[in-house]
């Protein structure tokens, strides 16, 4: 197990710590001040990673910290020179498998670039003003041309995630019915929360992945997040943020492209998580045989 000299680590944390304090402080701000920000904070309150975890970086399994002491106490650390153990490793080897089953499955399927955002449409279809999810910020269309963008289109959504949020009403609408426990079945590359899943992913294997890895996953669901609420019925434009209009011909070439761009982002991100699984095992079955 090579060893990280300190000088080399602690230069590399700290600039972890510098990248991902542009997003965790103006975060941080907001709750202090109990303010909502319905793209911005969506990252750290849906997703259960704490701001302190992503701040905190970490090499990966396979590597030991010189003078790391201030890791020796984390889970899954042990040592000195402190390394995430084996006997971690160990107690993951069924979340490893799980992700990398749905992450292939996910990479092999071919993209849908047609739903164009209507996942957040249907949840708030049939709804009245204090029943959204983001109470206080105005639907474009107003309810009743919300309900009539999700009834005139084909909602076809293929993520759990998102599915399980949409109202009642409009469940039957989605011709696809994905469950909690058949995932890899229907995740699909063109997905905008395929690929912000891919964060959720990459610190769910934390310490065992490189936080430079969850720094990259959280970066691109950041810009997905961006688009998805500019897709979706609530105009932000107060917020800087300029409609996708979805419901216009326009708006879906826009909408698509911008699913091929992340697609493309995603792509790598995706082949490095299930790179780093298979390492994972790899390493499991090959210290077994010794």
């Amino acid at each position: 197990m090579p060893t990280l000299a300190f000088d080399d680590w602690s230069t590399r944390a700290r600039a972890h710590e510098a990248r991902v304090d542009a997003w965790v402080q103006p975060h941080l701000e907001r709750r202090r001040k109990q303010e909502k920000h319905p793209a911005e904070d969506f990252l750290f309150d849906y997703y259960s990673y704490r701001p302190s975890a992503l701040r905190r970086w970490h090499p990966g399994f396979g590597y030991a910290l010189e003078a790391g002491d201030e890791y020796a106490g984390l889970k899954g650390y042990s040592g000195e020179p402190a390394r995430v153990t084996r006997q971690h490793l160990e107690s993951q080897l069924g979340l490893v498998r799980i992700i990398r089953t749905l992450l292939v499955a996910t990479a092999g399927r071919s993209p849908n670039l047609s739903c164009f955002g209507l996942h957040e449409w249907a949840m708030v279809y049939r709804t009245g003003p204090e029943e959204v999810r983001h109470v206080g910020w105005p639907l474009r269309l107003g309810h009743q041309g919300t309900d009539t963008v999700v009834e005139s289109h084909r909602i076809a959504c293929s993520h759990f995630d998102a599915f399980r949020f949409f109202t009642e009403p409009a469940v039957t609408l989605n011709t696809l019915q994905p469950g909690r426990d058949d995932r890899p079945a229907f995740e699909q590359p063109g997905c905008l929360h395929g690929a912000m899943d891919l964060y959720k992913h990459a610190f769910r294997l934390s310490p065992l992945v490189s936080s430079d890895l969850i720094a990259d996953c959280f970066e691109l669901a950041r810009d997905v997040r961006a688009v998805d609420m500019r897709a979706s019925p609530y105009d932000l434009s107060a917020l800087g943020y300029e409609p996708i209009p979805i419901e216009t011909a326009d708006g879906k070439r826009a909408y698509a492209e911008h699913q091929r761009d992340f697609m493309e982002q995603a792509t790598p991100l995706r082949q490095h998580l299930i790179d780093t699984c298979d390492q994972l095992l790899d390493a499991y079955s090959t210290g077994n045989s010794r």
